[in-house]
C-alpha cells in the first residue's frame, strides 16, 4: 500500500506465544530478513507505532514485533489494535505463535534458571499452564502456529526464513515433517498420514541402529509394492489439492509423516515427498523425533 510519504508500511508479523518457546530466536531470525524489529511491544501502542513509521523518512515496509504477556493488559490491548488497524486498512498483520509441549517449556526454564513470568510460587509448570490458557484466544487467531518442542534452533529459523524471506513471502510453502506416534501427534500439522502398515525396519537389525536418511533404510522401505502404491496414490493426491490450497489463499501446508518412533518409515517418505513437493512450492523438511532413540 502506497502511503502519502510512499514510505509503505505494508506488512506486520506479530510474534507471541509461550514464553520459552523461541520468541528471541526468531526476533533475531525475522531482523536478518530484513525486517524492522522491536522486542516486547505493548499492543495498545501499536497503531501509534505504525503511524510513526509511516511519518518517518525511512523506507521500512516489512516489521516484526513480539508481543507477549509481558506487556501488561495483553489481550483486549492487542484485540482493539488489530481492530484499528483492520478498519483503516494500514498494514497486512500476521500473527505468529509459537508453542512447545510443557515438559519442553519446563526443562528450558530449568536449563537456565530463569522464573516464568506468571509462576507466583515459583513453579515453572503452574505458570505455563496458567499462560495457556490466558492465550487460548490469541493461538486461535494465529494464521501461523509453529511447535518448537522438537525443533533445533537452525530448524526454526530455516522455517521463518522459508515462510517469510522476501521471495517466498507470498508464496505458498509446504512444511513435510516425520514424527513418531509414540512421542505424540504434530499439533501443527495440517495433513497427517499413518504409515505404521508398512515394512518395518527396526526389525532388521542392521538397520536398526540407522535412520530413514540412510540410503539402505530408505531403499528398504521404498522397495515394497505397498510403499510403491501409497506413494503413487499420495503424489495423485497433492497434485491435486496442493493448486487448490494456493487458489484458496493458503500460504504454507504442513504434511506429517507418522511411524511408530519416527527414525525410519515415517523419515524416508518425509524426505521422499520434500524433494518431490519442492517441485511445486518452497519446501521445507523437518524430522521432529529423528534424535530420539528410545524404541
Amino acid at each position: 500500500m502506497i502511503m502519502s510519504n510512499q514510505n509503505a508500511v505494508n506488512e506486520l508479523i506479530i510474534i507471541t506465544g509461550m514464553s520459552g518457546a523461541g520468541k528471541t530466536l526468531a526476533i533475531q531470525s525475522f531482523e536478518d530478513l530484513g525486517f524492522y524489529c522491536i522486542d516486547n511491544l505493548p499492543p495498545a501502542l501499536l497503531p501509534t507505532f505504525l503511524n510513526l513509521m509511516k511519518e518517518s523518512k525511512k523506507e521500512i515496509s516489512r516489521i516484526a514485533a513480539v508481543m507477549d504477556l509481558r506487556g501488561g493488559d495483553f489481550f483486549s490491548a492487542l484485540n482493539e489494535a488489530l481492530e484499528q488497524i483492520e478498519k483503516e486498512d494500514l498494514v497486512a498483520t500476521k500473527i505468529l505463535f509459537l508453542d512447545a509441549d510443557d515438559e519442553s517449556l519446563v526443562r528450558r526454564y530449568k536449563e537456565t534458571r530463569r522464573t516464568h513470568p506468571l509462576a507466583d510460587n515459583g513453579l515453572p509448570l503452574m505458570g505455563i499452564q496458567r499462560e495457556r490458557d490466558l492465550l487460548a484466544d490469541v493461538k486461535e487467531r494465529a494464521q501461523y502456529i509453529y511447535n518448537t518442542t522438537s525443533m533445533k534452533p537452525r530448524e526454526l529459523r530455516e522455517r521463518i526464513r522459508a515462510q517469510f524471506s522476501e521471495v517466498n513471502s507470498r508464496q505458498f510453502t509446504v512444511n513435510v515433517m516425520s514424527f513418531g506416534f509414540k512421542h505424540g501427534m504434530p499439533i501443527d500439522a495440517d495433513l497427517v498420514f499413518d504409515i505404521r502398515f508398512l515394512p518395518n525396519p527396526y526389525y532388521i537389525e542392521g538397520l536398526r541402529p540407522k535412520t530413514g536418511l540412510d540410503e539402505d533404510v530408505s531403499s528398504y522401505v521404498l522397495k515394497y509394492d505397498d510403499t510403491k502404491a501409497l506413494i503413487q496414490k499420495l503424489t495423485d493426491l497433492f497434485q491435486f489439492m496442493i493448486p487448490l490450497y494456493q487458489k484458496e489463499g493458503k500460504t504454507q501446508l504442513v504434511i506429517a509423516f507418522g511411524c511408530t518412533g519416527g527414525q525410519h518409515r515415517s523419515v524416508t517418505l518425509a524426505e521422499y515427498f520434500g524433494h518431490l513437493l519442492d517441485e511445486q512450492a518452497p519446501t521445507v523438511i523437518t524430522h521432529r523425533d529423528i534424535a530420539k532413540r528410545k524404541e
